[in-house]
């Protein structure tokens, strides 16, 4: 890892401005923002910025746009344009069917299908791999500049001289500074808040002298893991251009069977020019030194069958409403912008550390207010995010719902729901899938995948279909929607879904017979990743999970004046006693070695998870809650880990009256737990970003300030006692 920050040089700064704030009072958050803004003076390839609005993102290097994309690729944050809607796949030419890759597991004496992703050579393995690889998420385009240098050659990275460049996290604007052979060049770059549009300034005496372009390329996707761009298959994809006026080209992109249109606006006197397929520059033809332009991008139907005579390879799927939408005034993009984030810095939750003395608290505040941009740009749309947002994929750029309530259930907890609610109502748009896949399996209600795209498929893996852990997320994030308007129409939007969980939830543990008590699994894999799912039984925090889950589900029925429902109360009661060995709380009541096997010393210790990040069960024992804490805490493996482990841990410390250990797992020094200078949080070296982890703290730091229900003791209980933290919060909410 190349970027560790200097806590105690940041700490100075934080002194200096803790000296003029009062202890009391409101916080000034435009004060608290603004102290983060990022800043940027040289090429770091994981120090890119973003701007976007939740559904759309776009990521550039120090010039403010796409210009060096290449130096981002490998190794770095790349330099991406996402949306939600743009999914592709490659054509099915050997008819891959999801019914070829299912795979039967005994499980309690019967037979249950999963779909498995195989490993052995042949079609099986064929299909595995084509299903898991498509849809993948789209980079949409590549929006950059061309500088001619005196001689005439184009600028390459060493001809970047001074860079300043500062993300303004309070007006969501990126405003970037540098010289081409002492020739100075300014570039302003903001994301409309509710369009998947792009707009930047360019000022500089190059665009007189006809010197410095706007460079667009459309790749087509290479379908790796990554979703790297790919510009050497130029004939397998087209882009045709024409103009819609003398300041507007429309371009219209066509990739096997996904469509979509782009709009390129422009302010002054400028041209474009194909210099090859799928690449375009735009061209300054006055005298200004201004160049303003944005980039509308939209999701297109397929074309209708070409009407006689007429040619190209659209058949007019860009209408008179969306060139509307597409021309915006470009000063009203940006004055859109700058209100839409100081509302939304304006209100919601806050958290103000600056009268601290730990020198830790800096960072933890940088964390914390980076977080809430990055997941406000990347992970609040209508569908949830991947683990790498809209900046470039992982997993093919499915998303994962057992990570959903790290990405977004903060969002209530610090009082922005409907944040959270745009992607909860995804889950009603895939019920019947959900549905087909519980029936397959012979459980009742719905089975909500694990890695998934928009169309609810689940992904073939070895692993993913065996989780069970994000079955009860829908109902802790509907929870907490209610908790934040407790009203009937909440309970009326979510209690189908709510109460169609729950059934899946007490038809899956199996009735043991002779222990006369409902048993979880085989036929799981637990949210600690390292356990077999063909031996695995009552893993402890989905017990924990599982026994709350169903008590919430009662208690949506009592307030809709329902009766309770029997067969769920049997699970709850019968559900066993969390698994125990030598004073210590297992992993698994099937891993009796969960201590001294190294296997299960490694990744996440989702066992803290059964009194911290579940509510408190009453058959939790404190004192060997407490013990086992101490033994993760001295004896894990904590390089291998994860980003959302160090929150899950705090937020059992806290519960568990450890504030200093809480502090410390947040700000533990592991490769895992690195915040980039960007904010995001870095994992290895093909996950450089993992906005889990950013979401996460944010859940994290609402219990550690405003606590949780029923906690009646000081104030910030996550934080010590010991005179070095002062803790300013407001606008958050309660944990459960």
């Amino acid at each position: 890892m190349k970027t560790i920050f200097l806590v105690l040089i940041y700490a100075g700064l934080f002194v200096h401005i803790a000296a003029a704030q009062q202890s009391t009072g409101k916080i000034d958050r435009h004060a608290l923002v603004t102290r983060h803004n990022v800043s940027v003076q040289r090429f770091d390839s994981l120090s890119s910025l973003s701007v976007g609005n939740g559904e759309f993102a776009f990521t550039v290097d120090p010039t403010g746009l796409q210009t060096f994309p290449e130096y981002f690729e490998r190794g770095g944050v790349p330099l991406g344009t996402e949306s939600e809607w743009g999914w592709h796949s490659f054509p099915n030419t050997y008819r891959y069917q999801r019914s070829e890759v299912w795979k039967n597991y005994k499980v309690n004496n019967r037979q249950v299908p999963y779909l498995y992703a195989h490993d052995k050579a042949g079609r099986q393995k064929d299909a595995s791999d084509f299903l898991r690889a498509n849809p993948h998420r789209l980079q949409l385009g590549v929006v950059g500049l061309t500088i001619l240098k005196k001689n005439g050659m184009p600028a390459q990275i060493e001809d970047i001289k001074n860079i300043r460049q500062e993300l303004d996290l309070w007006e969501g604007e990126i405003h970037s500074y540098f010289e081409v052979e002492g020739v100075p060049v300014k570039v302003h770059t903001v994301c409309h808040p509710q369009l998947d549009m792009v707009a930047a300034n360019v000022e500089s005496p190059l665009v007189a002298q006809h010197r410095l372009s706007v460079h667009i390329r459309f790749p087509y996707p290479t379908g790796d893991w990554e979703g790297r761009p790919d510009f050497q298959q130029p004939d397998r994809h087209k882009t045709t251009s024409r103009y819609l006026n003398d300041r507007q080209v429309l371009f219209e992109r066509e990739l096997d069977q996904t469509y979509y249109n782009v709009v390129l606006q422009w302010n002054g006197d400028e041209a474009l020019q194909k210099k090859a397929p799928h690449d375009y520059l735009l061209n300054p033809l006055g005298e200004e030194e201004m160049l303003a332009f944005s980039c509308h991008f939209t999701p297109a139907a397929a074309p209708a069958p070409k009407v006689q005579g007429q040619s190209g390879p659209f058949n007019n799927t860009f209408t008179p409403a969306d060139q509307r939408i597409s021309t915006l005034a470009h000063q009203q993009i940006w004055g859109d912008s700058r209100d839409d984030w100081q509302q939304f810095w304006e209100t919601g939750g806050a958290v103000d550390l600056s009268g601290s003395t730990d020198p830790r608290a800096a960072e933890l505040e940088r964390r914390i207010v980076l977080s809430q941009y990055l997941t406000r740009i990347q992970c609040a749309g209508n569908t949830p995010p991947q683990e790498t947002g809209l900046t470039y994929n992982s997993w093919f750029g499915k998303f994962h719902l057992e990570m959903h309530w790290w990405h977004a259930a903060h969002f209530a907890l610090w009082n922005r729901p409907a944040l959270l609610e745009k992607s909860l109502s995804w889950y009603g748009t895939i019920k019947d899938k959900a549905r087909e896949t519980a029936v397959k399996q012979g459980f009742k209600g719905v089975r909500w995948p694990k890695m998934t795209d928009p169309s609810g498929n689940e992904s073939p893996s070895p692993v993913g279909p065996f989780l069970i852990w994000q079955q009860p997320h829908f109902i802790y994030m509907a929870e907490l929607c209610y908790r934040d308007h407790p009203d009937n129409a909440t309970l009326q939007q979510y209690k189908d879904l709510v109460f169609a969980t729950a059934d899946f939830m007490a038809s899956y543990p199996w009735y043991d017979t002779i222990k006369h008590e409902y048993v979880l699994g085989p036929g799981l894999i637990p949210a600690q990743e390292r356990f077999d799912p063909v031996t695995t039984t009552n893993p402890s925090f989905e017990l924990a999970y599982w026994r709350w889950a169903l008590r919430t589900a009662q208690q949506w029925r009592k307030r809709l004046n329902m009766e309770p429902q029997p067969e769920w109360d049997s699970i709850i009661a019968k559900l066993p006693p969390f698994p125990s060995k030598d004073g210590l709380y297992l992993a698994a009541a099937s891993a009796p070695d969960s201590y001294t096997n190294p296997r299960y010393m490694t990744d996440h210790p989702a066992v803290l998870g059964m009194d911290g990040f579940v509510p408190p069960d009453t058959l939790v024992d404190s004192t060997m809650m407490l013990r086992t804490f101490k033994k993760i805490w001295d004896s894990w493996s904590w390089e291998d880990t994860w980003g959302w482990d160090y929150p899950l841990v705090a937020m059992t410390a806290t519960r568990l009256g450890q504030p200093e250990a809480a502090v410390d797992i947040l700000l533990k020094q592991v490769t895992k737990n690195t915040f980039l200078p960007n904010g995001h949080n870095y994992q290895r070296d093909n996950l450089r970003i993992y906005l889990p982890g950013n979401g996460a703290l944010l859940s994290a730091i609402a219990m550690m300030c405003a606590g949780w229900d029923g906690y009646t003791g000081p104030d910030a209980p996550g934080f010590p006692k010991n005179g070095k933290w002062k803790v300013k919060w407001e606008g958050l909410a309660k944990m459960p």
